[in-house]
Formats: structure tokens, sequence, C-alpha cells
């Protein structure tokens, strides 16, 4: 579904602040796939991610999505395409427009139907959205009329999980989404994210923070530093893996141990 083929970044090069964020990184994911990613701050977790995106256009590689070269296609084109949800609940939605028209933004932009960017939500449409939002047990179904702005953290992450799946994406981008909130809600959003994934059988990369979460979720786990994916495993293999291995494969791989103290207190709160 997805092939990163030797792409690289560099930020600012020339300059002082010249950053290689991305160094020659490859990876094929297969249709279905759910794969975890952890590692320290600056690994190139989200920058990959945005790569991905198009947020910017790598220097070197290319980009395959579904059998499709979009390594120089435009972001608001690939995010037909590509469902990403950030860590910040702000940035997934438009404060000042009502719940239902952000769904019917989400909605449209998916659509690949080009004379429905011009249409009018149809009263079958606002019905599906309100069918899917009381499917989040948050009330939000009542709630269509009012400004997102309104809501929650929780509620609006949640929102922006079903806003970024409403049209089944070909892959769904998911980066420390749930980080920012408090634990109880960030377990009921993460629980809805298992929920969608599953029953959609989308296609998924995962950020996380949370030693367990990068084991026990889906079918795969990577670990990132220094712009490169270090480690990969999945199956049976991965099956076998104690948090305590998975330190250690990043300690062999990476030549160094992995220092980020939420990560490491993750694994001590268990």
């Amino acid at each position: 579904m997805l092939e990163l083929i030797g792409i690289s970044k560099t930020f600012n090069p020339g300059t002082v602040n010249e950053k290689k964020a991305l160094s020659d990184v490859s990876l094929h994911l297969k249709e279905g796939d759910f794969a975890t990613i952890v590692g320290s701050n600056g690994a190139g977790k989200s920058t990959m991610f945005n790569a991905i995106t198009g947020a910017f256009y790598i220097d070197e590689g290319q980009i395959v999505l579904d059998g499709e070269d979009i390594t120089y296609v435009k972001e608001y084109v690939r995010s037909k395409e590509i469902g990403h949800l950030f860590q910040d609940p702000l940035r997934g939605t438009a404060p000042n427009m009502t719940i239902e028209e952000n769904m019917a933004l989400a909605y449209l932009r998916a659509s690949t139907l080009r004379h429905e960017y011009f249409s009018r939500i149809k009263t079958s449409d606002k019905k599906k959205f309100r069918e899917q939002l009381s499917l989040l047990n948050m009330g939000l179904e009542d709630r269509m009329k009012q400004p997102v702005g309104l809501l929650s953290g929780g509620q609006r992450q949640a929102l922006t999980l079903l806003m970024a799946t409403m049209v089944t994406p070909k892959i769904l981008l998911l980066d420390e989404h749930t980080a920012a909130l408090d634990p109880a809600t960030a377990e009921k959003v993460l629980e809805l994210t298992k929920q969608i994934i599953a029953e959609r059988k989308l296609t998924c990369l995962m950020v996380t923070h949370n030693m367990h979460q990068a084991l026990e979720l889906g079918n795969r786990t990577l670990m990132m530093d220094g712009g490169q994916i270090v480690f990969d495993v999945e199956g049976e293999e991965r099956s076998k893996l104690t948090m305590d291995d998975l330190l250690e494969k990043f300690r062999i791989n990476a030549g160094k141990r992995l220092e980020n103290d939420r990560i490491l207190l993750s694994k001590e709160q268990e």
C-alpha cells in the first residue's frame, strides 16, 4: 500500500541551521498493516509523516501509494487519500465552524467526484453524519449545529478521527494523537481508533511514546533514530519481544540507548 524508497530530506541546507531530518529511509507497508512507531524527539517520525502527506517535497527518493508515484503530488491532492491526525486536538478541525460543517468539509474533500465540491450537503448526508457521531458515545449527534471550538480536546480529537476516516483513506497516519489528552479520554479515543481501524481494515502508521502500545497494537513495530528506521519487526518475532528486548534492539541497532523520558516512564508505569 505504501512504499518509501530511499527518501531523504535536509532542512536549511548550506546554513548553520542545516538539519538532515530523513536519511535514506525505505519502508514497505502492506495493505492492512497497522504499524506502531517509537523513537526519541527529533528521530524523524513526524518528518516522515509530513513527507508522506506532502507538507514538503523530499530531496531524494520516491513515495508510492497504492501503486501510484505521489512524490511530487501536491498536499491537498494527497489529502483525499491520506488521513492524518496530530498530537494537538486543535489542528484537525475549524473551531468557528459547526460540527456539521466540519464533517461536510471532510466528506467533500475526500470525495472522488469533482462536481461534489460544489454541491450542497443533502439530508441523507446529514443523517449519515448523525449516525457516525452517535458511534462516539459522546452526545455530539445532538450538538451538530454547535461550533467545534466549544468541544473538549478529547471530543475534538474523536471528531477529527471520524472526519479522517469518513471516506476510507488509503492510509491513516496517527502522530501521537492521544498524547495531549487526559488518561481516561486518551484511552477512550484509543479504543475508538482500534475499532475503526479493525472494522474498516485500514492501513495505518501510528507514532506512540508508550512502549506497551508499541508492542501490543497492530501487527508491526518500527523504531526510528537520526532520521532512519533502525528496527522493524513483525509476526512471531514481534510477539515474543518484551519491552526490555525492544530497548535492547534499539541500543544495538542505533548504537546508543534510547533516551526519552516519556517512553521510559511508560515502561516503568506498568
